[in-house]
């Protein structure tokens, strides 16, 4: 739930002025069938850790944390779900994969 931000005008005192707000529409989710997901294993900047990386999600945020949160918890590990990518710790690239195309999205 993000507040309203006026651009650029802190008061005015003039009372017919109309306040311009940065409202930027939130992205609507494609079905899973549209969906172009990309899978695969990321050891960059993780200290030496290795994760699996799904991207190409298009859609909310709040869609994007439900799907982080099911791939999670189906493997047993932690992760995250932010700036549209899923990020699960650990080497799960094959069982992501099943459990994605179970879901009916398109993986490559």
């Amino acid at each position: 739930m993000s507040k309203r931000q006026a651009i650029g005008v802190v008061y005015s005192t003039n009372p017919d002025y109309n306040y311009q707000y940065d409202d930027e529409p939130e992205a609507e989710t494609l079905p899973p069938s549209q969906q172009k997901l990309r899978v695969a294993i990321d050891r960059h900047h993780r200290g030496g850790k290795t994760v699996t990386l799904v991207t190409g999600f298009v859609g909310t945020d709040d869609d994007l944390q439900a799907l982080g949160k099911l791939l999670k918890s189906k493997c047993g590990v932690g992760g995250s779900a932010k700036d549209g990518e899923i990020i699960v710790q650990g080497e799960f690239v094959e069982k992501v994969k099943q459990l994605l195309v179970a879901e009916g999205y398109r993986v490559k």
